[in-house]
């Protein structure tokens, strides 16, 4: 029987495209040691220039085993011929094409970049979360995106698999499920927009058992098109009241560059609109800081954006030149200024995000413990998806009492009363 060992970096999305493609070599062995393996796959990312620079070194190491070599995921889809030149004699499986995996590593096919939609919904259990892909691929086309090229177009999986596979991870135990996806409220325009996100999220709510549901990230582009059904369905019971909402930037200037169909006053009509009508809504964001045509002023812009929004969470990052993106082709801001930035912004966020946890200190709260946290602690969430690390080991999967004692910028510390 083939053995084949496979390594897997990079989001949750290809977490489940590996899984997907287990399931399709059901019939080979899989082995942990490289050493005893057949065939070798990486299935890689490649969304920040650190991170391909890690998956470079990683296939040339993979490589000197001399085994058949095979380089899957978003590397494999916007940069093959980067690949090419490391390991000439490797095997591409794009990250939309896994449903050939099977002839790329039978040699019936030397590399396949692109494909139909996959027909299996990923199973992904992380402890008590069951994570769900609904979706590959976005509708947007952002300048900075790198994905985008790999993961080209938007691919909803059926809603009769989303269902099964949330059954699935109901019956191993979740308590939480996380609707995952590039863009989750793009779910369903590929299919002619006869089914959309808050759908999605009302059946699977729908299903029995005591557990809680996370919409995962999407843009404002497509939040605003389903604003009415999505606040309806952030507000019911099962759902965590919590949004991820990328705004990438302050500045409306520096969102054209990049390829954003809104503006910031757009952007905070959006939110106003969804804290007004759900309580307690966390909203989550991400800023790219040093994006190309980033000025001083811009980049005031966005801090006055973080101070006015007050953001729980902000995914900060320093924009990183991705090859063949129209972004990488713009003048470009020295790495001092961008570093200089993040810093401001980076405290910023610190203050912020610790100023708004501060006010639960004292405060008791009701929890579903998910995960096993470091030193003999238990990690919990809020019904707005804020972290608690609560004292001592509890057994997963439960709800809980806490009372809050302590607050960081990143999350909350408390224990069971």
């Amino acid at each position: 029987m083939q053995k084949v060992y496979i390594e897997t970096y990079g989001c949750t999305l290809n977490k489940g495209d590996t899984l997907i493609m287990k399931t399709l070599l059901k019939d080979r062995e899989f082995v942990d040691d490289p050493r005893e393996a057949d065939v070798i796959m990486i299935n890689t990312c490649a969304v920040r220039l650190e991170t391909e620079e890690r998956m470079k070194k990683r296939i040339s190491e993979l490589r000197k085993f001399g085994k058949k070599l095979v380089v899957a995921g978003c590397l494999s889809g916007a940069e093959p011929g980067t690949i090419m030149s490391i390991a000439p004699e490797a095997s591409l499986i794009g990250p939309q094409a896994i449903e050939k995996v099977k002839d790329v590593i039978d040699g019936n096919l030397r590399s396949a970049l692109t494909g139909e939609r996959a027909s299996i919904t990923p199973h992904v259990m992380e402890g008590k979360v069951g994570i769900i892909p609904i979706a590959d691929g976005c509708a947007g086309d952002c300048n900075f995106c790198i994905t985008k090229l790999a993961r080209r177009k938007l691919r909803s999986y059926p809603l009769r698999s989303i269902i099964d596979s949330a059954k699935f991870a109901l019956s191993k135990g979740a308590v939480e499920l996380e609707l995952t996806g590039q863009d989750t409220a793009a779910y369903g325009l590929d299919y002619g927009a006869s089914i959309r996100l808050p759908e999605v999220v009302r059946q699977v709510t729908e299903l029995d058992g005591d557990f809680m549901v996370r919409i995962g990230m999407m843009t404002p582009e497509q939040a605003s098109s389903i604003i009415d059904d999505l606040i309806e369905v952030i507000r019911l019971k099962k759902v965590y009241k919590f949004i991820h909402l990328p705004v990438q930037s302050g500045d409306d200037e520096v969102l054209k560059l990049m390829n954003r169909k809104y503006t910031i006053e757009e952007y905070k009509g959006i939110v106003k609109e969804l804290r007004t009508k759900v309580p307690f809504l966390n909203v989550t964001t991400d800023i790219i800081i040093g994006h190309p045509g980033e000025t001083e002023e811009a980049f005031e812009n966005t801090i006055s954006l973080m101070k006015e929004m007050r953001f729980e969470r902000i995914h900060l990052a320093i924009y990183s030149m991705r090859s063949n993106t129209r972004s990488a082709s713009m003048p470009q801001i020295p790495d001092k200024v961008k570093k200089q930035r993040m810093n401001v912004a980076y405290k910023l966020y610190e203050d912020i995000s610790l100023s708004i946890h501060k006010e639960y200190e004292g405060k008791m709260t009701s929890l579903l413990l998910t995960e096993v946290g470091k030193q003999g602690s238990t990690i919990g969430r809020t019904v707005n998806y804020i972290p608690v690390v609560v004292k001592g080991d509890h057994q997963l999967g439960r709800r809980a009492d806490v009372k809050i004692d302590e607050a960081s910028f990143f999350d909350l510390k408390g224990h069971l009363v």
